[in-house]
């Protein structure tokens, strides 16, 4: 019998313990396919085998990412601890690095457009973590969240006004997978991460969505998995059923996210485990470097089987060079911004006077600390 997966929690220990190798593990693979996919994005088209892994990868890509987000967030009341790091953790990262990318796109010769209510590329995703991590204490209290989730997740395909503004779209689709990913983290289906018979099961999966990929990637619209915008009519089932077709692949990615970590590996792995510890960096800083690379037309060049394994190579690499430990530290000021003593306001002092817990307060503290092995980084931000 494994080893039951370790259950997240809202109270962080206040040492700092190891890390756990498994979600580390996932988040480098996770990070290191979007890479991959934002690199080859722009060429695509012209290549079979590219538009195959498009699909077959996608469960793998953003709808694991959202699941362990899920994973790693308290549905308890937002505190001032909890609401400085959401502003710390996300809402300066996400607008730093909007900033970073409106000014190397004028660089590159685009007219210079400042992004907040809809940020570019890939920071989509902490906009949406943000409001997801505001609506999850809401979310719980429902009697019955994931049905009611999916529901709305469902129904915003009828309403042309949701769409990139503020992430609204993805926030709501999105919202069934993050909650779900809570569940977990919880202990749900604790048994699909123990039995033996789940992993042949799950390799299987695998398999089938890589098949599914390969054979049938030209009959899946990109709108399907974008989850940008509102229903279109053109879709195979029309207007009344396009709601079918989102359920179908809101389903698929929670399935295919199970089998993606019930094969993962828990044991420390060399360098993968230390890289996935920079999945955060990885996430944000890959756009800065492809961008250039791509409006320059180098990526464009790629032709040959050669040249597009190197590129596949070269995409692994940057991930693994991102994520390794000197250029987290080197950007640290960019991920984590400094801003604590001119941004937040003082803490009020607790009941001794001095602005930290009574000795009874710690006690029970220690008391209810359950043993966990995530750290701060892993419960501010599922990849990072």
């Amino acid at each position: 019998m494994e080893k039951s997966p370790p259950r997240p929690t809202d109270r962080p220990a206040r040492t700092s313990p190891a890390r756990d190798p498994w979600w580390d593990n996932t988040r480098f693979v996770s990070a290191t396919l979007i890479v991959v996919l934002h690199t080859i994005g722009s060429i695509m088209s012209r290549h079979e085998p590219l538009a195959a892994y498009q699909v077959g990868t996608w469960a793998f890509r953003v709808p694991a990412f959202v699941v362990l987000a899920g994973v790693f967030s308290g549905a308890g009341p937002l505190g001032p601890r909890q609401l400085r790091n959401l502003l710390r953790s996300i809402v300066l990262p996400a607008l730093v690095f909007s900033l970073l990318f409106s000014l190397e796109s004028y660089a590159l010769g685009a007219p210079f457009k400042l992004h907040v209510v809809q940020l570019p590329w890939t920071l989509w995703f902490l906009m949406a973590l943000f409001f997801w991590r505001l609506l999850l204490p809401l979310v719980v209290q429902l009697r019955h969240p994931l049905l009611i989730t999916t529901a709305v997740s469902l129904g915003v395909g009828y309403i042309d006004g949701f769409g990139l503004t503020f992430s609204a779209s993805r926030v709501l689709v999105y919202l069934p997978l993050f909650y779900f990913g809570w569940r977990l983290g919880q202990g749900m289906l604790r048994d699909w991460f123990e039995t033996r018979w789940s992993l042949p099961v799950a390799v299987t999966g695998l398999v089938a969505s890589c098949a599914v990929g390969w054979w049938w990637h030209e009959d899946i619209q990109g709108t399907w998995l974008s989850m940008r915008h509102a229903y279109r009519a053109d879709t195979p089932l029309g207007m009344e059923g396009a709601w079918l077709i989102r359920l179908a692949v809101l389903a698929s990615a929670a399935v295919l996210t199970l089998c993606l970590l019930r094969v993962m590996p828990r044991r420390r792995l060399p360098w993968i485990s230390t890289l996935g510890s920079g999945g955060f960096t990885i996430y944000l800083l890959h756009p800065l470097v492809i961008l250039p690379l791509r409006e320059k037309g180098l990526i464009a060049r790629a032709d040959t089987y050669a040249e597009l394994g190197a590129l596949l190579v070269g995409a692994v690499v940057l991930a693994a060079v991102l994520g390794s430990p000197w250029v987290r530290r080197l950007v640290q000021p960019l991920t984590r911004p400094p801003v604590d003593r001119f941004l937040f306001a003082p803490q009020p002092a607790t009941p001794d006077g001095v602005g930290k817990p009574t000795a009874d307060e710690l006690s029970k503290r220690l008391e209810k600390r359950p043993v966990s092995h995530h750290n701060d980084s892993d419960r501010e931000l599922t990849y990072g």
